[in-house]
């Protein structure tokens, strides 16, 4: 045994009264590594109504004119010359006043019309760039030009988790090299989202790497204890560097997610009333309806915000055949998930968004007339619960559904919107990076009081 003067302060912990000291102390190192975990649940600026997000992103911008924004001028006009020189074209799906709201819902989507009480329809989209990638990064970070932190990361910044063994924000199949939909930009690394690639039904391995069958739990948490170690040091050494608190942090989530993640992704035991309902086993909707299944999981679980990704929507033709087999492929599993939601008690608090980077114009495009081009000018979302009201239609497009002509939410008013929700005051929410203040509406942004309930 070494001599007394040359043992640590570690070691005489260890070693003197049988180690209760050493317990003593690690009780109250990780008492107070859970007051400064930055996932740790925050304090919001008010109350809000909601305290978690599921958002269904639809990539491709699906057409507005065909699924929430009813133009029955369109329909008499069909095939008229339209102000950009094309063809107006008229939806070829019919639209039906559903609910005791009698909301104007396309029959792409029957089953989400069986819940148009519970959603406030926004006709009144705006966003700046017309492109898929500037305008799906301004969707997610509000700049189509910057790297800047995504709606989840400054959710998850703003309200920290519920539950510190699982990701915060997670990422449901993300669409392949578009990492800033979910990325932490210039806020600490931990809030960055965590990208899951959903398998089969039942499917335990579905985040990557999340087994070690090299290593016990033991000697895996030996080898992370050195690793912290280096890591302390060399934050104790560069004072500020958060690049390495983010690996510290997600170093120590990933050893807890060792447990609690495939415990979550794992449907199993979901009853056979809820797998249908969710229609996992029908090949048109399986994928998505086990996503909008995990997502519910994921929510219940303290997951602060999951999105949930479906594309593409991009039909500049063959409108009819491609835009009907999206909507099939998700119609059933989002009115599944809101009616799960809400036999759990959990829509109230629960946001659930629906949305693509753009819509689509009236006017036809593409051989024989079976398509449509982008339109950044006017397009629909609709949220669910979390303190929306429900039953309701927020804006309104012209008569062919170009542009917006009243209440225009601009991206900017949306994310404040949605901030709102969550009891975050968008201009107060701010992150300073470069010697100035950031927010996720950079100096933008209207909370659309209207649609709160």
């Amino acid at each position: 045994m070494e001599s007394p003067m040359f043992l640590s302060r570690r070691e005489i912990l260890k070693s003197g009264s049988a180690g209760f000291g050493y317990l003593a102390f690690a009780g109250l190192a990780n008492a107070q590594a859970a007051k400064e975990a930055p996932l740790a649940p925050k304090s919001s600026h008010f109350p809000g109504t909601a305290k978690h997000v599921i958002f269904l992103c639809m990539s491709g911008g699906p057409s507005h004119v065909d699924t929430f924004d009813y133009k029955p001028q369109l329909i008499r006009d069909h095939g008229k010359p339209g102000h950009y020189g094309g063809t107006l074209l008229s939806s070829p799906w019919k639209f039906r006043q559903r609910g005791q709201s009698g909301l104007w819902i396309s029959d792409l989507f029957p089953n989400v019309g069986e819940h148009a009480d519970d959603l406030c329809l926004i006709r009144s989209m705006q966003c700046d760039q017309p492109a898929h990638p500037s305008a799906m990064t301004q969707m997610h970070t509000g700049t189509s030009r910057f790297i800047r932190p995504s709606l989840g990361a400054w959710t998850l910044y703003g309200l920290g988790t519920e539950n510190d063994s699982v990701p915060g924000f997670i990422s449901l199949n993300p669409i392949a090299g578009n990492s800033r939909n979910y990325g932490s930009a210039f806020l600490p690394a931990i809030y960055g989202g965590t990208k899951v690639e959903s398998g089969g039904q039942g499917n335990k391995e579905s985040v990557r790497d999340i087994t070690n069958k090299s290593l016990s739990r033991k000697q895996q948490r030996d080898q992370l204890d050195l690793l912290q170690m280096l890591n302390r040091e060399k934050l104790e050494r560069d004072k500020v560097q958060p690049q390495v608190e983010g690996v510290i942090e997600a170093y120590e989530l990933a050893f807890r997610m060792q447990d609690a993640m495939p415990a979550v992704m794992d449907t199993s035991k979901e009853t056979a009333t809820t797998l249908a309902m969710y229609d996992v086993n029908s090949e048109e909707t399986a994928s998505f309806g086990l996503q909008c299944l995990l997502a519910r999981r994921m929510v219940e679980s303290g997951v602060r915000f999951v999105e949930v990704t479906l594309g593409p929507w991009d039909q500049h033709t063959n409108l009819k055949s491609d835009h009907k087999a999206r909507a099939v492929a998700c119609d059933k599993p989002i009115a599944a998930l809101l009616q799960d939601l809400k036999q759990r008690d959990m829509l109230k608090d629960t946001l659930v968004i629906w949305g693509g980077e753009f819509g689509r114009s009236p006017e036809a495009q593409g051989s024989g007339s079976d398509g449509r081009n982008h339109n950044n000018k006017g397009y629909t979302t609709w949220m669910a619960g979390g303190g929306v009201k429900g039953g309701f239609s927020y804006g309104a497009t012209d008569e062919y559904g170009y542009e917006t002509v009243e209440n225009k939410c601009h991206i900017h008013d949306w994310h404040a919107t949605i901030l709102h929700l969550l009891g975050l005051d968008h201009e107060r929410l701010t992150y300073r990076y470069a010697g100035r203040d950031f927010r996720l509406t950079d100096v933008h942004g209207v909370v659309a009081k209207d649609i709160l309930a």
